[in-house]
Parts: C-alpha cells; structure tokens; sequence
C-alpha cells in the first residue's frame, strides 16, 4: 500500500467517486466521501463502508476537504466551478485530484474543449497557487472500481505542474488493483487527457464494451 492518506472525495456519492471510495478505502486509506448534503454523505458512506470492509466517513463538502490531505473531485462539469469555490478556503495547501471531464451531453462521444481548455485549468485559475492541482482518473471506469473482484489492467494518465503532487497521486493509483499510474507532463497536458473520454466513450459504443475501455501505454516497463 502507498503511504496511508486522508481523502476526501467531493461528488463522492456519485458512481465514480463512491468506486474510488470503495478502493481506496479497502486498501487502507481514511476516506471521506463529502456532498452537498452531509445526511446524504452519511448514507452512502454506510453503504460503502459494507462494501469496502473498512470505515468510510461522510460530511459535507467542506468539512471533507478540510479533513484531508488529498481532495479528490468527482463531480460533473456542470457543479465544477460551484463546486471549487465552495470549498475554496478548505483546499489551501491540499493537493487536489481533478478528474473532471468537460463532457457536453447528449453528445458525450464528441471532444468538448470548455473556456478555459480543461476543467483542470480552469480549477487552477480559479484557485491560485495555494492548492497543488493534479489531473488524473479520468478512464477509469465506475463498474469496475464497483466490482471487488476486478483486477485493472490499465494506465492512468497523471498531469501536474507540481511533479512531488504528482508523485503522491501516482502511489495512490497503485492502489486501485492493478492500475499503473503514469507522469504525463504539465497541466496543460491535461486538455488531451480529458479529451481522451470521449474517445475512450465512443470506442465503448462502438465496439460494445462491457464496463469500459481504459487505456495501456506500452514501451515503458
């Protein structure tokens, strides 16, 4: 296991983020799985903690990045920005996870490129420099984080400014069973990244996949 951590995952309560919290938890971590509602956090913590096997915490969304060491966000683009500046003061001096995907339903298979070229830029202009932002997470798939017997085989693509924040997020990657975290670049680096979902969501119509497509970069041993 990489070094214990304190996580807190705002959107936690949605599929992707309850995955991560179930994973994480189950490997060890203090997990805080935060929302809007702290009652509603507090359910889905219970019905996660059952699944995991450990204890996951629930909050509001606040208190969950106030408590952590590393905030995880997992919401849709649409609460991205209300989301930040809601938890804006709480996040200083966190490293912040953001798997946000500027995805412009109903057209989810179509690259969508927001104002600022990703989500991820966006939460660093938004924040400042007191919060290390870290891209990452973006193709893996929610029925498999689901599914304690799955083992990934997988990379996840890690962009950062901060390489030590990146290396942080990389050892929680290899956590989640089977998945290889990779350092891929600078920030900006993330606007392909997050494209890459689209893609990732065509292929899975396309070609019918079961659970999801993920992505293997292969070369590098």
């Amino acid at each position: 296991m990489a070094t214990r951590r304190t996580i807190g995952i705002l959107g936690g309560t949605g599929k992707e983020g309850g995955g991560l919290a179930l994973r994480w938890a189950a490997a060890g971590h203090r997990v805080i799985v935060g929302s809007r509602e702290a009652a509603r956090a507090t359910e889905k913590a219970r019905e996660l903690s059952a699944a995991a096997g450990a204890t996951v915490e629930g909050a509001d969304n606040e208190r969950a990045a106030r408590e952590s060491e590393i905030v995880v966000l997992t919401v849709p683009y649409a609460a991205h920005g209300e989301t930040l500046r809601g938890v804006h003061a709480a996040l200083a001096g966190r490293i912040l996870v953001d798997v946000t995907v500027p995805l412009a339903p109903p057209k989810v298979t179509m690259v969508h490129l927001p104002p600022g070229g990703a989500a991820a830029l966006e939460a660093r202009a938004l924040l400042g420099p007191a919060v290390r932002v870290v891209a990452a997470l973006h193709h893996v798939s929610f029925a498999h984080l689901w599914d304690p017997a799955y083992r990934f085989d997988g990379d996840v693509l890690v962009c950062s400014d901060d390489r030590e924040a990146a290396q942080v997020v990389i050892d929680l990657v290899s956590d989640l069973a089977g998945l290889r975290g990779l350092d891929a670049g600078p920030l900006e680096n993330a606007i392909a990244a997050e494209s890459l979902t689209a893609v990732l969501l065509w292929l899975n119509k396309r070609y019918r996949v079961a659970g999801g497509a993920g992505i293997r970069i292969t070369g590098i041993p």
